[in-house]
């Protein structure tokens, strides 16, 4: 598409009737309660499914690389954000042990073609939290930076050429297009900086849809302490610091700087504007929740077309909810009528080093929903405010987090050994109840469990590497590219057949 085109479609998108178009979502938005009262929106059993967003590197220099759209789709990924980025969706399968394991073949199977065909280009597709190798000749600053302006329109040049990405940029609302971290500050004229970030977005679809509110309460609880096993992003790319020295930048940074970057970049930067990124409340009613999407503030409203989609009925409600940027969110869409469902995303974690270890945060966040709702855990009485501390911890800090957790016996604890003693139990049994054998179960709860037990993520073997290298009067930047070169090594060996403690 080319820049008069994109700078025509943001045109449009600017044109739209605000207030018509939130009043069309708002409408809808009923029609979509009185269908989850109906039971359109139930589902015999409980369904998974999950998101992979990669980014691409030179195979030779391990830089980063754009990714040429026909290549995208000719390997059958989509388009996110950045030039460099590709993502692939999981088709949605029961909660059992055949649908699991489904999940890790689907993600394979279509992995590794990917891999195939991007490798004859030089190009390496790599699961991290995120990049800190620039392309060859740039820096990170340009890459993420260089906009121009096109027919009034400001055109982010590194950006894939989705309307709605680059309207964000160009409304009213005070995006603010920033990234504060300690020692870092970076502020652009797009939203073009959240591309420093991969995540993987696993999905819980709730057999009874009513019943959200209650497994969104326990999704919230265990927030942090997933996050805190899953921490993959302590390091910036190095021409973003500051003059700071580099034991001093290494010893003050979190290990998880994804969520402020998600943060910073998206929320505005006026104190009396709503943030859209936050950790989101509790609900007492999936009426509620539903609430809370179009009370949402709209940043981009378009002319939006009904298809043939069942759920195309609340086109301008999902429209809406593609900028309601919750950590954890609730979702209400389906194909068909007999597809409808009701589910949560769990949008916390970087990607991972591979896919296995992916697919077991699937199945322990799954597993953890399936007990705590079924017994009534006591964490649920665990108050809000703790649950958003124990989730800014986590993303700080990693497993040396002050987590608090209430235990199955009512007790509040901050022994890290008993939390995840607990929280692992708990997604055994609950794998077990879909059906799985205990070996299996067991499968897909160990390298988490061993994480723990080494209190070893993947942001710590990052983080080591690193300090070893500065203290070894190593310059920071080839520290952090050192790391980054050995993280690819590494993966390029067991992404498809292996997990993280591989590594160790």
């Amino acid at each position: 598409m080319s820049g008069s085109e994109l700078a025509a479609r943001v045109r449009e998108a600017q044109a739209v009737d605000r207030e018509a178009f939130d009043r069309r979502a708002a409408e809808e938005a009923e029609r979509l309660k009185a269908e989850v009262r109906d039971g359109t929106f139930d589902n015999t059993e409980a369904i998974v499914g999950l998101e992979l967003e990669l980014y691409a590197v030179d195979a030779r220099s391990g830089s980063l690389r754009r990714v040429p759209r026909g290549l995208l789709d000719l390997i059958g990924f989509e388009k996110e954000l950045g030039l460099h980025n590709a993502e692939m969706q999981t088709s949605p399968q029961p909660l059992n042990e055949h649908g699991l394991v489904a999940q890790e073949q689907e993600l394979k199977a279509n992995l590794a073609p990917a891999l195939n065909r991007t490798g004859r280009d030089d190009i390496r597709l790599v699961s991290d939290g995120m990049w800190t190798v620039p392309p060859t000749g740039e820096t990170a600053t340009d890459y993420l930076c260089d906009s121009v302006e096109q027919d009034g329109v400001r055109i982010a040049t590194n950006m894939s050429d989705a309307a709605r990405y680059h309207t964000m940029a160009n409304t009213d609302y005070p995006t603010g297009m920033r990234v504060e971290a300690p020692h870092v500050s970076l502020s652009a004229d797009t939203v073009m900086p959240e591309s420093l970030i991969t995540s993987i977005q696993p999905h819980y679809q709730i057999p009874h849809a009513p019943d959200l509110p209650e497994y969104f309460r326990y999704a919230l609880r265990v927030a942090g302490p997933l996050l805190a096993l899953g921490v993959n992003a302590p390091f910036f790319p190095p021409d973003l610091y500051d003059d700071a020295d580099g034991e001093e930048i290494v010893a003050d940074a979190w290990l998880e700087n994804r969520i402020t970057v998600f943060e910073d970049v998206l929320n505005p930067d006026e104190a009396d504007a709503p943030d859209k990124v936050r950790f989101p409340p509790d609900f007492d009613s999936v009426e509620e929740a539903i609430d809370d999407v179009v009370a949402d503030e709209t940043i981009v409203p378009m002319d939006v077309e009904a298809g043939q989609r069942f759920d195309d009925a609340f086109v301008h409600f999902r429209h809406k909810h593609g900028s309601y940027w919750r950590w954890i969110r609730p979702v209400f869409d389906g194909p068909t009528e007999p597809q409808a469902n009701a589910r949560i995303e769990f949008r916390p974690l970087p990607a991972q080093p591979t896919v296995r270890d992916a697919v077991s945060f699937q199945a322990v966040f799954a597993g953890l929903l399936t007990t705590l709702t079924s017994i009534e855990h006591p964490v649920r009485a665990m108050e809000w405010e703790t649950a958003r501390e124990n989730f800014y911890a986590a993303s700080r800090e990693g497993l040396e987090a002050d987590l608090t957790w209430i235990t199955a016996d009512g007790e509040e604890t901050t022994a890290l050994d008993r939390i995840y003693g607990e929280l692992f139990e708990a997604a055994r049994q609950g794998l077990e109840t879909q059906g799985l054998p205990t070996d299996a179960a067991r499968r897909y709860v160990r390298p988490l469990r061993e994480r723990a037990d080494r209190r070893v993520t993947p942001a710590r073997w990052k983080h080591d590497h690193v300090a070893a290298a500065v203290d070894q009067n190593v310059p920071l930047a080839e520290a952090i590219w050192g790391m980054q070169s050995a993280y690819v090594d590494h993966q390029e060996e067991t992404l498809l057949e292996g997990t993280f403690v591989d590594w160790l």
